[in-house]
């Protein structure tokens, strides 16, 4: 990582010295300034600047906000310094919730793609931060089809772990941030939400290959579907690990972290499903949006929407 990505990263993880400054900025309008002709002295409005869009569930943790949704847009913003970046969520109850605890308004989906619209932007790219081709990201996709007639481009961008090149790059990232961790007695779990759809396969294809580069004490769980943190606590027991480090496997480290995770007075949580397996367990409340190299890897994906290689 160069000396120039260290700073601003470092900006970034300062969430309580910019946050105010960021937010605004990230909901704001293009700014479309005038100038005059000189022949009959007519008033044209420029062209507002192409938008990129960034996508995001949303969370309603303002520390773990800043330090990944937040250093995932201003990666993007550094690497496309003539376009505008501006900030939508999908989840609802994370807007409300964010507008009752601090006052501040975050677009949803249609809210910021009807702003744009009005602003008479001509090109957008939309780059979700979802991980999974599931049904999250196909509202998006379904909701942009509405918008394609009132731009003259309108692109959009892949999940995070669609190809499987994507899929090994980001196996490698986790790896170099997690090998501290690593013991011949560590099992290290990483915990999805998980899904209904047909995505879900790729959780079980990141297990795979962490097993494929040599990682075999790396496992994969699910919140809400397969494999499940009892499916993980016998895989780690079958391994000989005695200790377990769970890490999300999710951009932010937020309610489900917090929750479902790390929480030990909660019975169902991954943390107390590894306890009574007898596991000793620690928790690494950090999202993968902390991770330069994955966020990294959202930039590509906004390139490739931009060179047309669509979702």
């Amino acid at each position: 990582m160069t000396q120039q990505r260290l700073s601003r990263r470092s900006f970034v993880s300062a969430a309580a010295v910019g946050a105010a400054i960021a937010g605004a900025g990230l909901v704001g309008c293009a700014s479309a300034g005038t100038t005059d002709q000189a022949a009959g002295n007519a008033t044209t409005t420029a062209a507002p600047k192409p938008v990129i869009l960034v996508t995001s569930f949303g969370t309603s943790y303002g520390s773990t906000r800043h330090v990944t949704i937040g250093a995932i847009e201003a990666d993007i913003r550094e690497a496309y310094a003539t376009y505008d970046v501006r900030r939508a969520f999908t989840a609802q109850i994370v807007i409300d919730h964010i507008q009752k605890d601090t006052g501040r308004h975050i677009d949803n989906f249609e809210e910021a793609m009807d702003k744009l619209v009005a602003e008479g932007v001509r090109e957008v790219v939309v780059q979700p931060t979802h991980l999974l081709d599931g049904s999250e990201f196909q509202d998006i996709k379904k909701s942009l089809a509405n918008y394609a007639d009132k731009f003259d481009k309108c692109s959009l961008g892949a999940p995070l772990l669609v190809s499987k090149e994507d899929q090994l790059a980001v196996v490698h990232a986790l790896h170099d941030v997690m090998a501290k961790y690593e013991a011949d007695d560590t099992a290290i779990c990483l915990m999805g939400h998980g899904t209904e759809a047909d995505a879900n396969k790729i959780y079980k294809q990141l297990q795979d290959l962490f097993v494929e580069e040599g990682m075999q004490r790396y496992f994969v769980a699910t919140v809400e579907s397969t494999p499940t943190f009892a499916d993980i606590a016998l895989a780690a027991a079958a391994a000989n690990c005695t200790k377990a480090v769970l890490r999300p496997l999710m951009v932010v480290a937020g309610d489900h972290a917090a929750n479902d995770m790390a929480d030990l007075s909660n019975p169902e949580s991954f943390a107390s499903v590894m306890e009574r397996s007898g596991f000793e367990v620690t928790c690494v409340l950090e999202g993968l949006g902390q991770i330069e190299a994955i966020d990294e890897l959202y930039v590509k994906h906004v390139q490739d929407a931009i060179d047309g290689k669509q979702a």
